[in-house]
């Protein structure tokens, strides 16, 4: 009884949860001006700075998931949105570079274990039936959307209240993470703990490491998990890109806010209707959503780089950007119902731990050839290319993908049987 409850709480309080504390608030719209105006570092800087991050989650994948397996979800989230809070206060204080560096080690520390801890808190907490996937889905979905709800609400008063002083916001956003941590103190403990010693670190990094071989002899798991990376990646690489196109246009920066409170909304909307995209485009979903991705990078480029009249410059940045929200809405909560299929609670957490690590293998290459791309072009020359090696990647991922993602549990072969939940 007490671990119904104990459920029954995680999956009551897991939207609200969603909503304040999946990512940071009063601080994309702002954070590239924060960087460059208020702290007076070059762009090309602030994006190699950004790149280190993928590089410390790499580096904390197994530590922090060994610590989850010792410690519990629960107190791992905590520890986690304690260390978020620590990055934003760098942030604040920091004046120089390397300031950014230390402020992006702690953030890594923090997302790294959230990453692996949320989603399956929720999972965990859902009755195993055949509804399961479905609900995980629908609630995760309705979390997503608030936040980016949420998000439209603080992207405006941070543009706001930037112009009044470039502080005021970060200070929110540093508030709102510290809310984090007393959300994730009300959540309880469902999962079983070991006792952290040489020994059972020693197994958890041995077992880590033949889970990651597992997944590589699964046909579907293998596209499945480098796909959903790399186009998950991908959308939390160009944040910076965006703000950078704007800015290179002409954009006045007093504007940023609505213009990403707007996208904003245009994600939550997205997001819930998450399961609309599922149902009607099946196992086409990933390829609908990733397209039109990355082609939006292609046309941003070259319209942005031509002789295009500003106005038509501005509306073609507006759309193509509606576009991309459109996607990155139900991305994340989709790839999680599709991995977390077939699976059992011991391998959600392994998959998790190896998604977060491709991704951020994805993420670090993104955003580190764009950070050495704009140290010798444009802002718009940049989005230009990564259209056209991205586009390539997608087309014969997407090629690869048909004949071994999206298949009836009984399509699968002997090796994805093997290693999920299919017999």
């Amino acid at each position: 009884m007490e671990d119904t409850k104990a459920k029954n709480t995680n999956v009551e309080l897991y939207t609200r949860y969603k909503t304040f504390s999946w990512d940071l608030l009063f601080y994309y719209a702002i954070i590239f001006l924060f960087f460059t105006e208020t702290k007076g570092i070059s762009a090309a800087d602030v994006l190699l700075a950004e790149s280190t991050y993928p590089i410390f989650k790499i580096i904390f994948l197994v530590p922090a998931t060994v610590m989850i397996n010792s410690l519990g979800k629960r107190m791992s989230l905590i520890i986690g949105n304690s260390f978020i809070a620590l990055a934003m206060l760098t942030y604040i204080i920091g004046n120089n570079f390397w300031y950014i560096i230390l402020g992006e080690l702690l953030s890594a520390i923090g997302f790294i274990i959230k990453g692996i801890c949320e989603s399956n808190i929720l999972y965990d907490s859902l009755e195993k039936n055949e509804k399961r996937g479905i609900l995980f889905a629908r609630i995760e979905g309705k979390g997503t959307s608030y936040y980016y709800y949420i998000d439209a609400i603080s992207s405006v008063l941070s543009g706001i209240l930037f112009a009044i002083n470039g502080y005021i916001p970060m200070c929110l956003c540093l508030l709102m993470s510290v809310f984090s941590v007393y959300l994730a103190i009300k959540f309880k403990d469902i999962d079983e703990r070991k006792k952290i010693d040489l020994g059972s670190v020693k197994e958890d990094l041995i077992d880590l490491k033949n889970s990651f071989k597992l997944f590589s002899k699964s046909p579907r798991l293998k596209y499945l998990l480098f796909f959903g990376a790399l186009i998950w990646g991908t959308l939390l690489s160009i944040t910076m890109l965006r703000s950078g196109i704007m800015q290179e246009v002409g954009i006045p920066s007093g504007y940023f806010g609505i213009i990403f409170a707007i996208m904003g909304l245009i994600s939550g909307v997205s997001a819930r209707n998450e399961q609309r995209f599922h149902k009607k485009y099946r196992n086409k979903t990933l390829g609908k959503l990733a397209i039109p991705l990355v082609f939006s990078f292609l046309i941003l480029g070259i319209v942005c780089s031509s002789g295009a009249p500003y106005a038509i410059k501005v509306i073609v940045i507006l759309l193509l950007f509606v576009v991309q929200y459109i996607v990155k809405g139900p991305f994340y909560p989709l790839i999680k119902q599709y991995l977390n299929n077939f699976t059992t609670t011991k391998l959600r957490t392994k998959i998790s731990s190896s998604f977060n690590l491709l991704e951020n293998i994805l993420r670090f290459l993104i955003t580190f050839s764009a950070s050495t791309l704009l140290r010798f072009t444009t802002t718009a020359n940049t989005f230009t290319v990564l259209g056209c090696v991205l586009g390539l990647i997608v087309v014969l991922t997407l090629d690869r993908m048909r004949t071994r993602v999206g298949l009836k549990p009984e399509e699968y072969t002997e090796k994805d049987a093997n290693v999920m939940n299919l017999k």
